[in-house]
């Protein structure tokens, strides 16, 4: 939970402390709701050493996404984004819980935009994470090797603001994570889904 905690801060200090030297035209914040999914590596895992099999699980269940950007003018901006598991899964018997966040450049094409809705791309890169619960008393190095993982991660999305008054927004998304090396699933790619809601200042 800290280590999420951490992780969002830096993410929000990061995007929203340079406001003020750059004088941005339009500063963002949102919070969504969806799920992300990755099939399963089919790995057969003796997690406990004790002759048991574990089945690795599929990637499944809802995510939460927190996000803000700055835009420089009215294309152009940046951002950071935060996507995490509120619940932990089953992970070949341990408790899991993993996390994409992502540093993004933004481009607002001026088709399909109008007052009311404002269509975004984004692509950036950030990490993965897949953290592991343990009980306190056993460390991660004991249980067969499992200690929690970063990957890097490639970040592509297109999402939409549909305003709802001049500064408040309903904002689907879809994302799609390029994981390298994400051997815990069975794929690289991981395409999230989700339907948030933010705030726009100076808009």
């Amino acid at each position: 939970m800290r280590s999420r905690f951490s992780t969002a801060v830096i993410l929000w200090v990061g995007v929203v402390m340079p406001v003020q030297v750059v004088r941005a035209q339009e500063v963002a914040a949102y919070f969504g709701l969806g799920s992300a999914y990755d099939s399963s590596s089919g790995a057969q895992i003796d997690t406990f050493g004790d002759g048991t099999l574990y089945k690795s699980p599929h990637l499944v269940g809802l995510f939460a996404d927190l996000g803000a950007s700055v835009f420089f003018n009215k294309h152009v901006g940046v951002g950071a984004e935060l996507a995490w598991r509120p619940s932990e899964g089953d992970y070949a018997g341990l408790l899991y819980r993993p996390s994409f966040s992502s540093f993004d450049a933004i481009y607002r094409p001026s088709k399909g935009s109008t007052r009311r809705f404002v269509p975004e791309l984004r692509a950036g890169i950030g990490w993965a994470r897949i953290h592991y619960d343990f009980d306190g008393q056993t460390a991660c190095g004991q249980v067969s090797g499992f200690c929690d993982s970063t990957h890097f991660q490639a970040h592509l999305a297109a999402a939409g603001r549909w305003y709802l008054t001049d500064h408040l927004f309903l904002r689907p998304a879809l994302d799609i994570h390029y994981v390298h090396n994400f051997f815990e699933f069975g794929s690289n790619w991981v395409p999230q889904y989700s339907v948030g809601i933010g705030y726009s200042f100076g808009r």
